[in-house]
């Protein structure tokens, strides 16, 4: 699996993600990761997940930082929210 560090620029005030580091098979995968954890699904985020929290996925900058050892796919690293 790959590590991906993602960010966004969109939303960002109080009560937001700016960035957040995911693990994820492609690129492409890695875009549809909440850092809350939650997944793109249907066209809105999963769960208590929102797009004024984050962003859409076409919005995501995405970065390959390297490998991880674990399989599980989808899981979030690490994120950085913005309390207010």
């Amino acid at each position: 699996m790959n590590l991906y560090v993602i960010r966004q620029s969109v939303n960002n005030d109080w009560d937001t993600y700016d960035s957040a580091v995911v693990i994820a098979k492609s690129e492409e995968e890695a875009r549809t990761i909440h850092p809350d954890g939650n997944r793109w699904i249907d066209g809105k985020w999963e769960g208590y997940s929102s797009a004024s929290t984050w962003c859409n996925p076409e919005e995501v900058e995405v970065e390959l930082i390297g490998t991880s050892s674990s399989s599980a796919s989808g899981n979030v690293v690490v994120a950085s929210f913005n309390a207010g």
